[in-house]
């Protein structure tokens, strides 16, 4: 093992389970206590005594130092951050619960005839949740999607990877390039302001995701995924699109359609809340509060349609 993977004595590291631009995650276990899986996220950053420890990590740490005193059932815990030097670099360190997959490998290994209703609900309900609590906190995520959802094997839900969370107000100055492509909102695309609804787009993609086994809008750059956006919820009127975007209404985008029944497999209630998360203007989109109370999730007993 390198010395970039070298071991605490409060932990044993056993295998890596993910990669980013600033270090490494790995799945490793408790020397002491209960010996517990844990996922430690180490951070690599070059050392620049002018600038000091970058923002984004500072902003990461807080959030969750901020967050974990709720102890939410549905945010992914921080259990420990710790810091040293090694090879003129600053290795940071957050210790995490270990959850044993994402909702993208979840996914993967769903039955070809898809999940059963009451196991789309209950996701939906657990990750509505977590974002209500993060809202409520005026903490946006602004990078929700499937590989940032955590599903335990007892099926618990919860939201991962706050690197580039946000704690807002009405007039933070936002850059427009978060949220992986396939889960941005259409204000994020058009380089409009935005605010928590973002994050209430995504969820109503992972939530359409849920029962396509896909994701629902899958562009490669973002004018194609505009287009791909507008194919399915229809062209919005000229009067709603963002008077500050740089990019300009075009009747040539799509043709208008209908948004009633955007998924012809989903049932009518389905369709009416899918609707409501994917909703063009942010004003007019669900809120977490709002979608845990739909008819679709509200009533935990109620039979599948």
């Amino acid at each position: 093992m390198d010395d970039s993977c070298r071991e605490s004595s409060d932990y044993e590291i056993l295998a890596e389970i993910g990669q980013g631009a600033y270090g490494k995650v790995y799945k490793a276990r408790e020397r002491r206590g209960q010996q517990r899986f844990i996922a430690v996220k180490r951070l690599n950053i070059p050392e620049e005594p002018e600038s000091g420890i970058p923002q984004f990590v500072i902003r990461e740490v807080a959030l969750l130092r901020k967050i974990e005193h709720f102890n939410h059932p549905n945010i992914v815990k921080l259990l420990n951050v710790s810091t040293g030097w090694q090879n003129q670099k600053l290795d940071l360190t957050l210790v995490f619960e270990y959850i044993d997959q994402d909702l993208t490998a979840f996914l993967s290994r769903a039955s070809e005839k898809g999940l059963a209703r009451d196991k789309i609900k209950d996701v939906m309900r657990q990750l509505l949740s977590g974002l209500d609590f993060l809202h409520t906190n005026t903490v946006i995520h602004r990078d929700l999607k499937p590989d940032n959802v955590l599903v335990s094997c007892r099926g618990e839900v919860k939201i991962a990877d706050f690197g580039l969370a946000r704690i807002y107000t009405y007039h933070i100055a936002l850059t427009p390039c978060v949220v992986t492509l396939w889960y941005r909102a259409p204000e994020v695309l058009l380089q409009s302001s935005y605010m928590s609804s973002v994050d209430m787009w995504s969820a109503g993609c992972i939530f359409a995701e849920l029962f396509l086994l896909r994701p629902l809008f899958r562009g490669f750059t973002e004018i194609q995924q505009l287009q791909k956006i507008f194919e399915i919820i229809g062209l919005p009127g000229e009067e709603d699109w963002p008077i500050e975007s740089p990019v300009c209404y075009s009747p040539a985008w799509a043709e208008k359609k209908p948004t009633k029944q955007l998924l012809p497999s989903l049932t009518h209630e389905e369709n009416d809340l899918l609707s409501q998360f994917l909703a063009f203007s942010p004003a007019h989109r669900i809120s977490a509060c709002r979608a845990l109370a739909h008819p679709f999730l509200a009533d935990c007993n109620s039979e599948d349609e």
